[in-house]
């Protein structure tokens, strides 16, 4: 094990015992990353649904799927190029929204991991994630694919959630799915010059 992923298994093991919010309660497993923890690419999801409470790992489920489908189309590999987690760790009832306070409360935990695995590119993967980082005001259709500077001047970029996507079917250039297509392309090419 290296130095990395024993650090990683540490605080995954912090967050085992995690008791701060009421999440704790309810969840089955806590849903702490996937992945490459050296991969150059860091995913951030919004919060874990019930595939994901079920198995402990991040995007199993249908948008999971649909996830890994784009990017593999991209000539990328989610278990190679990525590492992937979400804004909080634990399932919230009925998949609504995390809280602020739930959000707030897991955040430390999700800063460590970023700290740790030291991502060249930090992808926020739809608006829960991209509110956490960019502030309430956003419009997620309207950042998506944009660059922006985060937290230790990592760079980062927008894409929409693969759950929305999946509510949006046609597939025509400028459609929603076609633009995320495009948005991933842009990590590759992005990635392949650092």
């Amino acid at each position: 094990m290296s130095e990395k992923e024993r650090k990683l298994e540490e605080l995954r093991k912090e967050c085992l015992k995690c008791d701060k919010c009421s999440l704790c309660n309810t969840r089955t497993n806590i849903v702490f990353s996937d992945g490459n923890c050296d991969a150059k690419i860091l995913l951030i999801g919004e919060a874990p649904g019930a595939d994901e409470d079920e198995t402990g790992t991040p995007f199993v489920g249908r948008a999971g799927k649909y996830l890994t489908q784009l990017i593999e189309e991209s000539g990328l590999s989610r278990k190679n190029d990525f590492y992937i987690a979400n804004t909080i760790k634990c399932r919230p009832p009925k998949n609504r929204v995390p809280s602020d306070e739930e959000k707030n409360l897991c955040e430390k935990y999700l800063l460590k991991q970023i700290e740790i695995v030291k991502p060249k590119v930090i992808v926020l993967c739809g608006a829960t994630s991209a509110k956490s980082f960019l502030g309430d005001k956003i419009k997620i259709t309207q950042i998506r694919g944009n660059w922006y500077k985060i937290l230790d001047n990592i760079d980062a970029t927008v894409i929409l959630h693969p759950s929305f996507l999946l509510r949006k079917h046609s597939e025509e250039e400028g459609s929603a799915r076609w633009l995320t297509r495009q948005d991933i392309l842009k990590i590759k090419q992005f990635i392949s010059k650092v």
